[in-house]
C-alpha cells in the first residue's frame, strides 16, 4: 500500500532549534551600524529586539533550547505532515521521487507562527506591551497578530500597499487577532511621510515598510520591532521545520538528494534545509543540493551584487552583507507574494558565495503553472510564494525523467493559497504584470547598485 503522508508524535517534536553558523567555516561577516558603518555589537539592537533575541542572533551555540512555553502553543498545530507525491510524480511521469513538507496546517496558514511564536514569548518575558512589523503578502503580519493574541501584546502592521490592496482578506484575518494594519507607506511615520510627498501613489515595499515598522517601535515605549525573516534568529527558530522532517524521511526509509525552498528573505527554505545542509557542511552528504527559489521580480541572489547594504530603505536597521538589488529598490506590483525583498539572509548568502547551495528565479507565469499543476494532481492550492518552490521540484524532477534518474525531492510548502486566489484567476485571466515593466524596474536598480557600499 501507498504511504501518502508521514506524521510524528506530539511528543517527537524537535526540542532544540538547530544554528547552523556552529558548522559554517565561514559564517557571514558581522552586522554594520547603519550610520557608522562600524561593526554593530548587541548593545546597538537593543532598542530594536528583545534582548533574548539578540542573545541568539550572535550565538554559534549549535543547538538552543526551546522554552516549554513556545513548545505548548507549536504543539497545536506541529508537528505538521510531510507528504509524498505520488499523485504528482505520475502526472509528471518522472521516476524522481518528490516529498513535501505541508506547513499550511498552522493557523496563519504558513510557516511564519514557528518564529512568531517564539519572538512574542521572549517579548512577553521582557515585559513588552506590543510589537511593531511590516508585512509584503500579509503571512509574517498574520502570523504576528496571531501569536501576539496569544500572549497577551499589541500587533502593529505596516503592510505594503500593493499587497494591502490585493489582499483584503490577509487584512481582515490579522484585525480579527487584534492587530492594527495600516497600508504602508503611511502618514504615521516620518519614513512614510517622505515617500509619501515624493510619490503619493507609491506601491510600497518591504524595505519601506521594515522603515516605517522600526521607527514606530523605538518612538512607542513598551513596543520593540519584530520582522519574520532574513536575521539569524528567525531562520534559527524555522529549523522545527526541517528537524522534523529529518526523522520523517527516516521513517519514510529515504534521504533528499535535492533540497528546495523558495526565498524571500530566507526563514522558510532555510527552515527546511539548514537541518539537512549540517549533514553537507560536515562532510557526510557532499553531493546534496540545496536549491533557494527567488522571483524574478526580485531577483537579489541570482542578480543582485554581494555587499553590504542597509535592510530598510530609510536606512534605520542594522547594514548586512548580502546579496541585495539595492535597499531603495521597488519591485513591480506582481502576483508573487512576499518574495519581494531587496535583500536575503546573510546566511543564505554566505552559503551560496561558498558553493553549498545554488539559486533561481522564476517569473510569475512560470509558478503558476506549475502550481496549477500541483493542485491538480495534489489537491493543495499553494501560495505563490510556495508556487516557486513547486516549479523548481517540477524541473528537477522532469531532468529526471530525462535522465532517466530515481533522484528524491524535498521541497518546503511553505503555505496554503487560500487568501490569493485573486493571483490564481489573474494568471487564468493572463491578466498578470507585464514582464516589460517588470524588467525595466529591474535594470533601473541593477544601475544603480555599484553605488551600494562595500
Amino acid at each position: 500500500m501507498k504511504q501518502y503522508k508521514y506524521v510524528l508524535q506530539e511528543s517527537e517534536m524537535p526540542t532544540h532549534w538547530y544554528n547552523i553558523l556552529a558548522d559554517m567555516k565561514s559564517p557571514p561577516p558581522p552586522y554594520r551600524h547603519p550610520v557608522t558603518l562600524e561593526l554593530l555589537g548587541p548593545d546597538d539592537l537593543a532598542p530594536i529586539f528583545p534582548a533574548a533575541l539578540i542573545a541568539q542572533e550572535v550565538s554559534t551555540e549549535r543547538f538552543i533550547e526551546i522554552p516549554d512555553e513556545v513548545s505548548d502553543v507549536l504543539r497545536m498545530w506541529r508537528p505538521s505532515p510531510l507528504y509524498r507525491a505520488h499523485r504528482w510524480e505520475k502526472a509528471l511521469d518522472t521516476p524522481a521521487k518528490i516529498y513535501y513538507k505541508w506547513e499550511g496546517v498552522s493557523p496563519a496558514g504558513s510557516h511564519k507562527p514557528n518564529t512568531a511564536v517564539a519572538q512574542c514569548y521572549y517579548g512577553k518575558q521582557e515585559g513588552l506591551e506590543g510589537f511593531a512589523t511590516e508585512t509584503g503578502a500579509g503571512q509574517w503580519g498574520s502570523a504576528l497578530s496571531q501569536a501576539t493574541s496569544m500572549f497577551g501584546l499589541k500587533c502593529k502592521v505596516f503592510m505594503v500597499a500593493v499587497s494591502y490592496q490585493q489582499k483584503p482578506y490577509r487584512r481582515i484575518m490579522m484585525e480579527t487577532w487584534g492587530g492594527t494594519v495600516v497600508p504602508s507607506p503611511s502618514s504615521e511615520t516620518n519614513a512614510g511621510r517622505a515617500i509619501l510627498a515624493e510619490n503619493p501613489e507609491s506601491p510600497g515595499s518591504l524595505g519601506i515598510a521594515i522603515s516605517e515598522a522600526i521607527e514606530y517601535a523605538v518612538t512607542h515605549p513598551g513596543y520593540k520591532y519584530s520582522l519574520g525573516s532574513v536575521v539569524n534568529f528567525v531562520l534559527l527558530h524555522q529549523t522545527v521545520i526541517g528537524l522534523e522532517a529529518l526523522k520523517q524521511m527516516e521513517m519514510a526509509g529515504d534521504y533528499p538528494d535535492i533540497l528546495i525552498g523558495c526565498a524571500g528573505g530566507g526563514s522558510n527554505a532555510a527552515g527546511l534545509i539548514f537541518p539537512f545542509m549540517r549533514d553537507k557542511l560536515t562532510g557526510n552528504k557532499p553531493d546534496l543540493r540545496a536549491i533557494f527559489v527567488e522571483s524574478t521580480a526580485c531577483p537579489s541572489m541570482t542578480r543582485g551584487i554581494y555587499a553590504y547594504d542597509w535592510g530598510d530603505t530609510a536606512k534605520t536597521g542594522p547594514v548586512a552583507k548580502m546579496h541585495t538589488v539595492g535597499h531603495d529598490f521597488i519591485p513591480a506590483p506582481v502576483h508573487a507574494g512576499g518574495l519581494r525583498y531587496h535583500g536575503m539572509a546573510p546566511s543564505i548568502c554566505a552559503l551560496l558565495q561558498q558553493g553549498y547551495a545554488e539559486a533561481r528565479a522564476y517569473h510569475q507565469l512560470e509558478v503558476f503553472a506549475a502550481a496549477q499543476s500541483f493542485a491538480q494532481a495534489e489537491g493543495f492550492i499553494v501560495a505563490p510564494e510556495t508556487a516557486h518552490a513547486v516549479k523548481a521540484a517540477m524541473d528537477e524532477a522532469l531532468a529526471c525523467k530525462e535522465s532517466g534518474e530515481a533522484k528524491t525531492i524535498l521541497f518546503n510548502a511553505s503555505g496554503h493559497g487560500h487568501f490569493d486566489l485573486a493571483s490564481y484567476d489573474a494568471y487564468h485571466r493572463q491578466a498578470l504584470t507585464d514582464y516589460q515593466l517588470e524588467e525595466a524596474q529591474i535594470e533601473r536598480a541593477l544601475a544603480k547598485l555599484p553605488k551600494v557600499s562595500e
